[in-house]
């Protein structure tokens, strides 16, 4: 499947004073395969080390882990040479060896000459760090996240559409009839499948929607192993609380979370690092509340007020058990404004984006609030073509921003400073 980031690995490969890589992400999102993939295309040759389960190369960084020694190892271990320029190394679960990870400061001082590519869990490199310390300075990170739309149309084929979509998004053109109800389709596809790469493989190979909850099931069950795996008891419990009750967070009329609804009594002392250990993982996303939409709007941040989304929308529509006809067909249903809040969220977060919403005293609420340089700019998201709303003109009359998004199923157009974008053209956003 092709992924945007390879832009980024192709700049990274080219630069003088490059750094290890180390590209972080979810369980399942697809790190190893575009890294393996990604020195097949552009190097030689690859040196693949998974550190979960090559114990004796995991082992070896017990000691002495000098580039030099590591190098000499890894030849005799897969018994080829490792050229400088021309060999990619890839550590593979590189959460599973604190020690190499701590390795890669070393290869960036002493060895920059090589390629060293690590790939991780989030969870794992940021959480489970007991004896060593993270080389701060050291490396190159990155995060993968699940395929974005535009990636969906890529990988089944549409790349032509997906090309459409972002000429008409920058001349602010409508789309042609045809190809605008064709992209709602493929829209509401991705609802249901997600941007997992297992479950878009799925879809791809069957063509079967009905086979995708199957696919993404298995994925929610290796959530909860890693759960238990990074986590003591205690607050595996805690966190999976969390974890479940998002959907029944996100079908309130007021999506701010709320400890109680997780546990009678539940607090943010009680389940505070379990929302912490869920973002961390990238397992959700966490959007903050701003009491005040300007610049600089980090500044203005509610750190107690905050809703949480899944990281990825098809793992929310199966959880949350939503019948995929309700979806395909567009009919009235409360919950998927909720869906679409959720796709809106992740396409944001994989374009690099912070989450912000605002809402003001009892009165009006937007759905994300974004900056760019030093324009704020309001978004609102509808799940269908009734796009009509009193909270945007609220936001609009009190910060009088040059122009703000509404997301729907409408085709794209201007009219009184609210830019009308497609839902499928979040992406380009």
């Amino acid at each position: 499947m092709r992924r945007r980031i390879e832009d980024k690995l192709l700049e990274w490969q080219q630069r003088e004073n490059r750094m290890p890589l180390l590209l972080y992400g979810a369980r399942q999102v697809g790190k190893t395969y575009i890294l393996t993939e990604f020195g097949r295309k552009y190097f030689e040759n690859t040196v693949y080390i998974n550190l979960e389960t090559n114990l004796a190369v995991a082992s070896y960084f017990a000691d002495d882990i000098s580039p030099e020694r590591i190098i000499r190892f890894l030849e005799a271990t897969v018994n080829q040479e490792i050229v400088a320029g021309k060999t990619l190394i890839i550590f593979d679960e590189i959460q599973a060896c604190e020690r190499a990870l701590t390795a890669l400061k070393y290869f960036c001082e002493l060895a920059p000459e090589y390629h060293i590519a690590a790939a991780g869990s989030l969870l794992g490199v940021a959480i489970h760090r007991e004896q060593y310390s993270f080389p701060v300075g050291k490396v190159e990170s990155n995060t993968l996240y699940p395929l974005n739309f535009q990636e969906f149309l890529w990988a089944i084929g549409e790349e032509r559409l997906a090309e459409e979509i972002q000429r008409c998004f920058v001349e602010n053109e409508p789309m042609p009839e045809a190809l605008h109800k064709k992209a709602i389709e493929n829209y509401r596809y991705y609802l249901i499948v997600g941007g997992m790469p297992a479950s878009v493989q799925t879809f791809i190979n069957t063509g079967k929607l009905v086979l995708v909850p199957n696919v993404q099931n298995e994925i929610l069950n290796n959530y909860v192993a890693d759960m238990a795996k990074y986590a003591s008891p205690s607050e595996t419990v805690k966190i999976r609380g969390c974890f479940n009750s998002i959907p029944a967070q996100l079908a309130k009329e007021n999506k701010k979370f709320q400890y109680k609804v997780v546990q009678k009594g539940g607090s943010a002392a009680l389940f505070g690092e379990s929302i912490e250990w869920l973002s961390q993982a990238g397992v959700v996303l966490k959007c903050q509340k701003i009491e005040q939409a300007m610049n600089p709007i980090s500044v203005y941040t509610d750190l107690s007020s905050f809703k949480l989304y899944m990281g990825d929308v098809g793992l929310l529509v199966m959880k949350s058990g939503v019948p995929q006809q309700t979806i395909l067909t567009g009919e009235s249903n409360l919950f998927m404004g909720s869906v679409t809040e959720n796709y809106v969220a992740q396409e944001l977060v994989a374009n690099g984006h912070n989450l912000f919403y605002w809402a003001s005293e009892h009165t009006a609420e937007i759905d994300f609030v974004m900056q760019q340089e030093r324009e704020i700019i309001g978004i609102e998201v509808k799940k269908g073509t009734k796009v009509r709303s009193r909270s945007l003109g609220v936001f609009v009359e009190k910060y009088q921003p040059s122009y703000c998004i509404r997301f729907s199923e409408k085709n794209f157009g201007l009219e009184n400073g609210v830019k009308s974008v497609p839902l499928y053209a979040a992406f380009c956003v």
